[in-house]
């Protein structure tokens, strides 16, 4: 599974323009959605619910907000990046720059947790980290991680 076909420009905001956790959320649901408002509120509600178990701030300046949902099909994946790193209760205490929004099936929680895992462990490389927040448009932060899966 590649992250780059999950991703598309569509899906891709630079910069993101929230400033707060939880307009930053409903920014990226956005994206992911397609501003569909049912849909919306069904995806940002599983996105919040596990938001409040752990955030979802990794570290690094990276955050994987994710949820499931009985109104999604298949795993959709929207993304960006903010100017200014805004404070999302990171688990390293760090602000966060990066963001990457994952949002999977609720009848498929395999690939779901396959797609997370691969997403955490591409982002662990600093290069793709300050390519991506380099990335000028969304077909530059794809490329970036398409670059990254090829090696």
């Amino acid at each position: 599974m590649l992250l780059s076909e999950l991703l598309s420009a569509e899906r891709v905001r630079i910069p993101l323009v929230s400033r707060t956790k939880p307009d930053l959320l409903r920014e990226l649901v956005e994206l992911a959605t397609g501003g569909d408002a049912a849909l919306h509120d069904a995806v940002l509600t599983a996105v919040q619910e596990r938001e409040r178990v752990l955030s979802t701030g990794i570290g690094d300046g990276v955050a994987i907000p994710h949820g499931r949902s009985a109104r999604i099909p298949e795993l959709v994946v929207a993304a960006g990046a903010v100017r200014d790193p805004l404070e999302f209760d990171a688990l390293d205490g760090a602000p966060v720059r990066l963001f990457f929004l994952l949002i999977g099936p609720e009848h498929d929680a395999s690939a779901h947790i396959r797609a997370l895992s691969r997403l955490a462990r591409l982002l662990r490389a600093a290069p793709l980290r300050t390519a991506l927040g380099a990335a000028a448009t969304g077909d530059e932060f794809i490329r970036a991680i398409r670059d990254a899966e090829a090696l």
